[in-house]
């Protein structure tokens, strides 16, 4: 298909409205150490480009022109710079502008430029922009899940041009699909916090929190939701705390004896902003030790220390280091 395109392709050279600009070669200096090879029709395009360029030519050939060069070097600046000032100076449709970086988007969509380019064309456009700016970067995460570029337009949209109407219902279906989609958890929390209509996050409190317990209970390796149930209570321990969900879930985990590294973490973090545990807390912390851990500590919370440096060796140290920092029980 390419090589279709290459041999359809007329010279800049060859054509008639171009006959009276002179292109500007490539200045690499008298004696380039490793001159770049560059292939021909690479060479005209930008040759050319630089005539307009330095000429300030804003004329309807230097946008074609643009839409040549840039599918050949989609990261130059300088092209996309060039190309907003003659869509400013001809007061182009930047609606089918749109369109044309969708297009160079599906194979270059973690290209910084493209993603300012968009952004710029948006903000000219304004809140009419929405529904398509949410829809492209739709398009672009149902490739990739997790492309920061598009769920960092995605959230600037949101909150300068409108559209959370059906954000969360969106969050909901990426999770369906993928429960360990954990840049759609991000996304979900960014809702709950930043929606101008859904209350804010202790409005949203109680019913998060027993979606999540949900998400944890179904698969407790998920370090995803474990981390967005403390979310919910940012800057909030005490209710964290008093919370009954919270620890009824950690106890919950515990019982089943497998994928418990985050519940005893969570579970540790409870203790030490001063949780009391129960014995039934108690009696599921002591059934997970293991006779090569060593003596069972009567302080629960070095217990838990001692269980996580034996089933979490990356970070051994570390619940070493913050069995270290417990404070001492009175006997």
């Amino acid at each position: 298909m390419e090589s279709d395109k290459e041999q359809m392709r007329i010279p800049i050279s060859q054509r008639k409205d171009w006959s009276d600009m002179v292109p500007i070669p490539q200045d690499d200096g008298p004696n380039p150490v490793v001159p770049i090879a560059y292939k021909e029709d690479f060479a005209e395009v930008m040759d050319y480009f630089r005539a307009v360029y330095f000429a300030d030519e804003r004329s309807l050939r230097s946008l074609q022109l643009t839409s040549e060069a840039i599918p050949l070097n989609p990261g130059n600046y300088t092209i996309w710079h060039f190309r907003r000032l003659i869509l400013e100076s001809l007061n182009a449709d930047l609606h089918e502008e749109l369109d044309f970086v969708e297009q160079i988007a599906m194979s270059n969509s973690k290209n910084y430029q493209i993603w300012h380019h968009r952004r710029w064309l948006a903000e000219k456009l304004g809140p009419v922009a929405a529904s398509k700016e949410l829809e492209f970067t739709k398009k672009i995460l149902s490739i990739d899940a997790k492309n920061y570029h598009a769920w960092s337009h995605r959230q600037w949209v949101l909150v300068a041009l409108g559209g959370w109407e059906h954000e969360l219902d969106y969050c909901q279906n990426l999770l369906e699909d993928d429960i360990f989609n954990n840049s759609a958890w991000n996304q979900r929390y960014f809702i709950i916090t930043r929606s101008p209509f859904l209350g804010g996050i202790e409005a949203m409190r109680d019913s998060e929190v027993s979606y999540t317990v949900e998400a944890i209970i179904a698969n407790p390796e998920n370090e995803s939701p474990w981390r967005y149930l403390r979310g919910l209570y940012k800057g909030d321990t005490q209710s964290l705390l008093s919370e009954p969900q919270v620890s009824s879930v950690c106890l919950k985990v515990l019982r089943a004896k497998c994928n418990h590294v985050f519940a005893l973490n969570l579970l540790l973090d409870l203790l030490c902003h001063g949780f009391q545990a129960n014995n039934e807390v108690k009696d599921a912390v002591e059934a997970l030790w293991n006779s090569d851990f060593g003596l069972l500590d009567l302080d629960l919370a070095k217990s838990i220390c001692s269980i996580l440096e034996h089933v979490d060796p990356i970070r051994a140290n570390y619940w070493a280091w913050r069995k270290s920092k417990l404070p001492v029980q009175a006997v």
